[in-house]
Order: structure tokens, then sequence, then C-alpha cells
């Protein structure tokens, strides 16, 4: 059995509402989106998988198949190929859709109403585990925060407030989302002198943008895109606020 990193939240699922994404697929998103490589590295939304089941759960939705039998084995995993849904085993279930709730809350992802009800229905019927507990407080140590859901701190209500938490705080410089894979062409190329922010400046125009608000964001070209870490320094350095952010 060949074991595998899988994205809880598929990289389609969360790319898919990417600028880049629309552009180019995931090559253009690696390429030129450091928040999408913030996403795709966030430790956790990442679990071990075997390969079969991950190539099977591809990027769908997830539901229940109370009449769906199994076709892994022993692995206690259902999947319906034409609705394109999955149902992963009970003892996961809670874990999942905690996990779900912080990439969605954190990257300001839309989740659907029918998704959210199932989500909040496992999450209450599977609360976190010791070894929930333990897996977040370890990714923490690592990445310096720990998943609000899981440790109690934010509850997910329908209709919930994304915060966009890993938007609007700067990335830390040096962090492996600032750095393209090498297989990318054209990528461009950050340094510690040039930290991606919540403000981002086209240096053609001297207008800035927003990450939310602000429709122009994401249609900065790469070789024009200036980050700042607040709307302060971006004025400071002779930039004014585009004028169709709302």
């Amino acid at each position: 059995m060949r074991l595998e990193w899988e994205h809880v939240v598929p990289a389609h699922s969360f790319g898919q509402q990417r600028k880049c994404w629309q552009e180019g697929g995931r090559k253009r998103c690696v390429a030129d989106d450091p928040v999408f490589r913030m996403m795709e590295a966030d430790m956790h939304n990442l679990v071990p998988s075997a390969g079969e089941l991950n190539a099977d759960r591809s990027n769908f939705r997830f539901g229940l198949l109370p009449a769906t039998p199994k076709r892994h084995g022993a692995c206690d995993f259902k999947v319906d190929f034409k609705a394109r849904i999955v149902e992963p085993r009970d003892d996961v279930k809670g874990m999942f859709a905690r996990i779900y709730f912080y990439m969605h809350d954190r990257y300001d992802l839309r989740m659907s109403d029918q998704q959210q009800r199932l989500l909040m229905a496992w999450d209450k019927r599977y609360p976190a585990t010791a070894w929930e507990l333990e897996r977040d407080r370890r990714i923490a140590r690592i990445v310096g925060h720990s998943n609000p859901f899981v440790v109690g701190t934010r509850q997910w209500t329908r209709g919930h407030r994304n915060t966009a938490d890993g938007i609007v705080t700067p990335i830390p410089a040096g962090h492996r989302s600032l750095r393209p894979s090498s297989s990318a062409q054209g990528a461009p190329k950050a340094t510690h002198s040039t930290p991606v922010g919540a403000v981002l400046g086209n240096r053609g125009s001297k207008v800035y943008h927003l990450p939310q608000g602000c429709p122009g964001y994401e249609s900065v070209s790469a070789k024009n895109r200036v980050h700042f870490e607040n709307e302060a320094k971006a004025r400071a350095a002779g930039f004014r606020k585009a004028g169709n952010c709302r």
C-alpha cells in the first residue's frame, strides 16, 4: 500500500476560487499566487492517506452513502463516482469537518449550505479526540497557530462570516509559500525585502488593493506587484487606494 499526503479540502476546491486557477490551473497558482501556496502547504489540511483512496476521493464533496457498498477492502470508505460524493469512516468525520471550517474561514472560501449543514452535524456528533488535539498541538508548534475549530475558540454556524486570517495576516519572510516551484516558468522571486502582506500595490499605476472588497486585487501582474503590510505603509510609499474598492 502506498501512503500519500492528502489535502482534506482538495487543492481543486480551494484553487478554483482563485483567479490564477481560472487563468492557468494549479501550475499558474503555484507560480504566481502566494496565498494559494500557503493553502497548499497548510499542515492543518494535510493527512496521510492510502494512495488508492486519495485518487478515488479526487475533489468530490462529502456526503452520506448508506446504500453504497464499500470498494476498498477493509477500508471503511465509500465513494459514488456518478454523484461525485465520498463518505469517510465515522472516526474522522468530525476532524474533517473542523479542517473544512478552518480552511474556509482562514482563506475566505465559499461553502455550500448543504455541505455546511452536513459538516456541522459531523462536528457535533464526533467531537475532537485526544489524538486530534495532540495533532493540533504538534502542528501549531511548527506553523505558529492552532485550528480554532479544534481547540474550541471558534464555532461554525450557518452563514458563518469568515475571518480571512490567512489572507490579511502578512506571510512571514522566508516561508515556503514565497518560494515558487522550481519547475514554474517566469515565477516571481520573493525575497526578505519584499514580504507578502495584506496590501498589494501596482508599481505601474501607483494604486494599491486590499484582499477583500477590491476587485482588482488578483489582477495585478506579477512584475508590477509591490507588497505592503498595511495601508499606511502603502500610502507612505506614494500609493493611493483603488477607486473601485468597496
